[in-house]
């Protein structure tokens, strides 16, 4: 689904003793959807981000579909150890989570281990125009260290 404003920015935060994290308001409103529900994903090592929980879903569903189709029509039969790596990577990938006064996130067990920052750390939370991003500080410098030099070239391909 095509977002309805692209979403960027860049904020530094820090974790709380908990585990909680405040998010700019304009980044809550672009992924809490009109139910009230965000996904929370694991993206890489040292990287979450936060999806209004619609979008999500039908982006998985549409994956996972894709899928069966192959598994039904039998053109999986030799990547079965492929679907199974994939089924343990889709159970542990995402959780519902809920954003409290609509934009305090609390960050589960599992996704802490992920994102590597700890209680009172500093993460960035970057817009990726159709989600947000949590980053641990340095893997978002390495981040941008590897894809910034390609910025032009990646800005006029997507844009032409």
């Amino acid at each position: 689904m095509p977002p309805d404003a692209f979403i960027t920015g860049e904020y530094r935060r820090s974790l709380d003793d908990r585990f909680r994290l405040t998010l700019p308001t304009e980044f809550a409103s672009a992924v809490l959807g009109d139910d009230g529900q965000t996904i929370l994903a694991k993206e890489r090592y040292g990287c979450l981000s936060l999806w209004k929980a619609a979008d999500w879903r039908q982006r998985m569903s549409d994956g996972v579909s894709l899928i069966r189709e192959k598994i039904r029509t039998g053109r999986m039969e030799q990547r079965w150890t492929d679907v199974q790596r994939l089924g343990r990577l889709l159970s542990t990938r995402s959780s519902d989570v809920k954003l409290a006064n609509r934009s305090r996130l609390l960050i589960p067990e599992g996704f802490r281990e992920f994102l590597d920052v700890p209680k009172g750390g500093d993460v960035m939370i970057v817009g990726a125009v159709v989600c947000v991003e949590i980053w641990k500080p340095e893997a978002w410098l390495e981040q941008l260290r590897t894809d910034m030099p390609g910025f032009g070239d990646l800005f006029k391909e997507l844009s032409s």
